[in-house]
C-alpha cells in the first residue's frame, strides 16, 4: 500500500520554497516601480498557502519512503512545481495563456531552455529573474536527485554512482537534506563567482546574475531575444563556456575535491571523455567554418564552434549564432550531440556520456570475444568491471529514450508540424537542450507559434527527458499500483 504522506510532505516543503523564491522577483519589480510585483505577491501567496497546508497536514505523520513512493515523489515534484511556477507567467503583463506559462515553467525547472516568450529585451525585470530562478532551482534539484535518488531507483545504470551513505530508500529524506546543504553551498559560490566574472566582462549586474544562474544550471534562458549573441563579446562567451563546463561535471566529485581529494575528479573516465568530445567538436566545427568561409577570422570561428557545441552538448541551449545556417554538416553534428549530454550527477541533460562509454565498452568486449572465443574479457568503466545488470539497464534506457523520441516526433508531425520541426522539437525537449533546428524553433526562433497540443506534449517530453524516462513511465504500469 502506497503511503502518500511522505510524498505530500516533501512536495509541500518544496512548494513552500518555490513560493518564498517568488518574493525575490516581487521585490525586484517593486524596486523598479513595475506593477508586476503584485503578480508575484499573489502567486507567492497561493503557492505558500498550498505548500504550507500540505506540509502542516503531514508533518510528524510521514513515514520513511519506499522505492515506489520515491518514484512517485520524483514525478509529483516535477509536475506540481511547474504547475505553480507557471502562475507568475500567467498573471504577468505579458498575458501568457496557462499552456504557454506551464511550458515556460516546465522548460525552466527541467533546465531545457525552450521558450515561448517574445520580447525579452523589454520584459519586466522580475519576469526575467523568475525565469532564471526557475532554472537555477531546477538545476540544483536535478543534481540532488541524480546523486541521492536515481542511483537508489537504479535508473538507466545510475546504480553505479551510489554513494555509500545514501544506499537505501529509507535514508532518502535525511540523505537528500544533508547532501543538499553541501551542494547548495557550492552551487551558490559557483554562481556568485561567475556572476562576478561576467560583470568584469562587461555585463551589467542584472544580466550578469541572470546569465550566471542559467549557465551553471546549463539551462540557457537569457534576458535577451538574441541570447548571448546579443552581447557580441569574446570575454562573455568564454566566461559562459567555463560556467557551462563546471555545470556539466559531476558535482559529487567537486565536494570530494573541496574536502582535499581532487584525484577522483581528475581521473574520472566520463570527465576525460567529456573534454575529448568538446575538443573534437571544436576542432571539427572550426575547420568546417574555415572551409565554408563563414563567421569571420579563425579566432571568431573557434569561439563560435566552442561556445555553440558546448551549449548544445551540455543541453544549455544558449546561442551566439543561428547555427542552422552554417551548412548541412554542422546541422547534422548539432542534432546528434543534442542526445549526448554531460556527466552524471551534473546539471546537464541528454543521455549522459557514461552511458555511451558503457555501451562502447560492452560492444568492444563482444567483438574481442568473437575474435578470441576462448578468451575471458570483462568490460570496465573507471577501471571497475561493469555488471551485466548495469549493461542491461543502460541498453534499456537508451532504447526507451529513442523510442519515446520517435513516438513524440511522429505525434508532432501528425499535429501539422513539418518533419524538421517535429524531429528537432522532440529531440531538443527529450534531451532538455532548448533550441531546435529550422526557421520555427531554431536558434533564431522559439516555440510560441506551435499549437497548444504540441506544447503540452513537449512539456511531457521535457519531463520524461529530465527524469530519465523510466521514472515517469513506470508509474503507468498496472503492476506498480499493486501492493
Amino acid at each position: 500500500m502506497i503511503d502518500f504522506r511522505p510524498i505530500i510532505l516533501v512536495t509541500g516543503i518544496l512548494l513552500t520554497t518555490l513560493g518564498s523564491a517568488m518574493l525575490i522577483p516581487a521585490a525586484i519589480d517593486a524596486g523598479a516601480g513595475n506593477p508586476d510585483w503584485q503578480v508575484f505577491a499573489l502567486a507567492a501567496t497561493l503557492t505558500l498557502f498550498t505548500g504550507g497546508s500540505m506540509t502542516l497536514m503531514t508533518w510528524g505523520h510521514a513515514s520513511d519512503l519506499t522505492l515506489k513512493e520515491a518514484f512517485l515523489l520524483v514525478t509529483f515534484i516535477w509536475v506540481f512545481l511547474p504547475g505553480f511556477g507557471a502562475l507568475p507567467f500567467a498573471f504577468s503583463e505579458l498575458s501568457l495563456s496557462y499552456t504557454d506559462a506551464f511550458f515556460e515553467a516546465m522548460s525552466g525547472l527541467t533546465t531545457t531552455g525552450a521558450t515561448v516568450v517574445v520580447g525579452l529585451d523589454t520584459a519586466p525585470p522580475g519576469f526575467l529573474l523568475w525565469r532564471s530562478l526557475l532554472q537555477w532551482l531546477g538545476g540544483l534539484g536535478i543534481v540532488v536527485m541524480a546523486i541521492a535518488l536515481l542511483p537508489i531507483l537504479q535508473i538507466g545504470g545510475m546504480q553505479m554512482f551510489k554513494v555509500e551513505a545514501f544506499d537505501t530508500a529509507e535514508k532518502v529524506l535525511p540523505s537528500a537534506a544533508q547532501l543538499a546543504g553541501s551542494l547548495t553551498s557550492f552551487y551558490l559560490a559557483a554562481t556568485a563567482v561567475f556572476a562576478f566574472f561576467l560583470w568584469l566582462a562587461g555585463l551589467n549586474g542584472f544580466d550578469a546574475v541572470n546569465h550566471s544562474m542559467t549557465s551553471i544550471a546549463t539551462g540557457g534562458f537569457s534576458t535577451k531575444d538574441a541570447s548571448v549573441g546579443h552581447f557580441e563579446s569574446a570575454a562573455v562567451d568564454y566566461t559562459i563556456v567555463a560556467a557551462m563546463i563546471v555545470g556539466s561535471l559531476p558535482f559529487a566529485l567537486y565536494l570530494r575535491a573541496l574536502r582535499g581529494d581532487a584525484r577522483p575528479l581528475l581521473r574520472d573516465a566520463q570527465v576525460h571523455m567529456f573534454f575529448y568530445v568538446v575538443a573534437t567538436l571544436a576542432i571539427i566545427l572550426t575547420a568546417y567554418q574555415m572551409l565554408q568561409g563563414i563567421n569571420g577570422a579563425l579566432p571568431d570561428q573557434f569561439r563560435y564552434a566552442l561556445f555553440n557545441s558546448i551549449s548544445i552538448l551540455t543541453g544549455t541551449g544558449y546561442a551566439t549564432h543561428n547555427f542552422s545556417e552554417w551548412g548541412p554538416l554542422a546541422v547534422a553534428i548539432f542534432f546528434v550531440i543534442m542526445f549526448i549530454g554531460g556527466c552524471s550527477g551534473s546539471t546537464s541533460c541528454g543521455m549522459k556520456i557514461f552511458r555511451f562509454q558503457i555501451v562502447f565498452a560492452s560492444l568492444f568486449t563482444e567483438m574481442r570475444r568473437m575474435v578470441h572465443p576462448n578468451g575471458v574479457f570483462v568490460p570496465r568503466y573507471n577501471g571497475n568491471p561493469i555488471g551485466d545488470g548495469v549493461i542491461a539497464s543502460v541498453m534499456s534506457f537508451m532504447f526507451l529514450f529513442m523510442l519515446c523520441f520517435s513516438v513524440i516526433a511522429v505525434l508532432l508531425n501528425l499535429m501539422g508540424l513539418d518533419v524538421l520541426t517535429s524531429i528537432s522539437a522532440a529531440a531538443t525537449t527529450m534531451a532538455n537542450v532548448g533550441p531546435g533546428l529550422g526557421e520555427i524553433i531554431g536558434p533564431a526562433g522559439n516555440f510560441s507559434t506551435l499549437p497548444d497540443a504540441a506544447k503540452w506534449l513537449l512539456s511531457l517530453s521535457m519531463l520524461m527527458g529530465r527524469l530519465e524516462v523510466f521514472t515517469v513511465l513506470v508509474i503507468f504500469m498496472p503492476s506498480f499500483w499493486r501492493s
